[in-house]
């Protein structure tokens, strides 16, 4: 897998979980457009670092449970354990939609509703 869209994706999502945005964020082309689905659009990877500053101020604890392929597309299935707005744990499901250029991401489709556990 290595040089794979999918290595790429997982080498990114430890930067996250390890609390390195600017990890991340070196896997991303600059005119990134990162569109979490009722919730609003990022435009660019400056966009981007700034919402992962307070988002991602405490760096959320997320499992992948599936990574699926195709040509410059990637999806991951998982779940999320963040912080809610009450400060207690929230478990919450994603599907997360990447797609690449030149190995880098370039375009993010994310779909993340509760998963109704605590």
């Amino acid at each position: 897998m290595h040089g794979s869209n999918k290595s790429v994706l997982l080498q990114a999502n430890e930067a996250v979980i390890a609390g390195d945005n600017e990890g991340f964020l070196s896997h991303c082309t600059d005119d990134i457009r990162w569109t979490t689905v009722g919730e609003g659009t990022l435009e660019g990877k400056e966009a981007v670092r700034q919402w992962m500053k307070s988002a991602y101020a405490k760096p959320p604890r997320f499992t992948v449970d599936r990574l699926v392929a195709e040509d410059d597309t990637v999806v991951a299935l998982g779940t999320i354990i963040g912080e809610g707005d009450d400060g207690q744990p929230t478990e919450l499901a994603y599907s997360d939609v990447w797609r690449f250029r030149d190995r880098k991401m370039v375009e993010l489709q994310a779909f993340v509703i509760p998963n109704g556990q605590r």
